[in-house]
């Protein structure tokens, strides 16, 4: 039942995540071949309707797939901020580092995402943490040039 939950996933097959839950709520929590969960993969896919089901199961919000990211870190890589509102309101901790020491504020702000960085600055992201190579979020914005997110940053610094 598990390739079934992760290929209505991919297919946005809503009515079918609904339908496989109902029968076996603790799908919610497992993980495919790549240490993807269900919650990982529909904000991957970009599916909120398909995140908003799924939370209702209460899965684990800050669970890592194998390179250490979290659901929140993917859709702070894509600008997601109607799902990074979702995942925080959830429980989500916007400070947990993936196996790079990258933060999803640090993906924000690296990728010009200025409502997500915000958005992670009010819910209690860290600018001060730094990933393996020592870039912060304000670095990672001052070097590709995103001047309107340094400004956010550096009036939280």
């Amino acid at each position: 039942m598990t390739d079934r939950l992760f290929n209505a996933i991919r297919n946005a097959d809503l009515a079918q995540v609904k339908e496989l839950l109902k029968a076996q709520p603790d799908l919610v929590n497992r993980s495919d071949q790549r240490g993807s969960s269900p919650l990982l993969l529909a904000t991957y896919f970009g599916q909120p309707q398909i995140v908003s089901e799924l939370l209702k199961h209460r899965p684990d919000v800050n669970r890592r797939d194998a390179a250490g990211n979290t659901a929140l870190m993917g859709v702070a890589f894509k600008g997601y901020v109607e799902m990074a509102r979702l995942l925080l309101d959830a429980g989500a901790d916007p400070n947990l580092t993936n196996s790079q020491g990258a933060t999803a504020l640090i993906y924000a702000a690296g990728f010009g995402h200025k409502d997500l960085v915000s958005l992670l600055l009010e819910k209690g992201a860290d600018p001060a943490i730094s990933d393996q190579t020592g870039q912060t979020a304000i670095g990672q914005a001052r070097m590709k040039n995103f001047t309107d997110i340094v400004t956010i940053l550096e009036a939280r610094l």
